[in-house]
């Protein structure tokens, strides 16, 4: 099974992506965890995407899906991939379905977290505050929430009109979202 976790940045996908990983022993393909790593390893990749995740702005679509591609094996040998943070744009999302095709597999659901833009700002604040993450301070992630309602909420048509999109209240504690995760995927024929 392959699944999308949607919503905006700090909609809690890393959190139920990580218990998906933990109970189904799915691979989790987090493009954020993937950019954050290539930042530590100094590279020169890892530089212009520092540079550009500090500003706020998304990384370019050849970076995430090659990213993305690299570790297709590794979740399919697992049975199935959690993509979180992936797809952001429509040229994003017609390129994973491609590269998927390909492979003979396909997304099965989007999950869509809905969430209040004023409470995700408290919740990243918090974030910044404890973790220190540099894309979590307050006003890039401002930044990032914009450029996720401009680009990237676009996609909602495009995998409703796929019959795959379901959405859940993201507000809710993580048990409860958990709750509803677990329904809709175990609902899936």
């Amino acid at each position: 099974m392959n699944l999308i976790l949607f919503g905006p940045p700090a909609a809690g996908k890393g959190t139920q992506a990580k218990r998906l990983v933990e109970t189904r022993k799915m691979v989790q393909l987090s493009t954020g965890d993937m950019l954050r790593a290539a930042i530590a390893s100094g590279s020169e990749l890892g530089k212009r995407v520092e540079g550009v995740m500090q500003r706020g702005e998304l990384v370019t679509d050849e970076i995430v899906i090659a990213l993305i591609e690299e570790r297709l094996p590794e979740a399919e040998a697992a049975g199935g991939a959690i993509f979180d943070g992936f797809p952001r744009t429509l040229a994003q999302a017609e390129a994973l379905d491609k590269m998927l095709a390909g492979r003979g597999a396909k997304i099965d659901v989007v999950l869509r977290l809905k969430v209040d833009d004023d409470a995700l700002l408290t919740r990243v604040a918090g974030r910044f505050a404890e973790s220190g993450r540099p894309d979590d301070n307050p006003e890039s992630f401002k930044v990032r929430l914009a450029a996720y309602n401009e680009q990237t909420a676009p996609l909602l048509p495009y995998y409703q009109g796929q019959g795959k999109l379901v959405e859940l209240d993201g507000m809710g504690t993580i048990d409860a979202v958990a709750t509803g995760i677990d329904s809709a995927l175990n609902s899936l024929p």
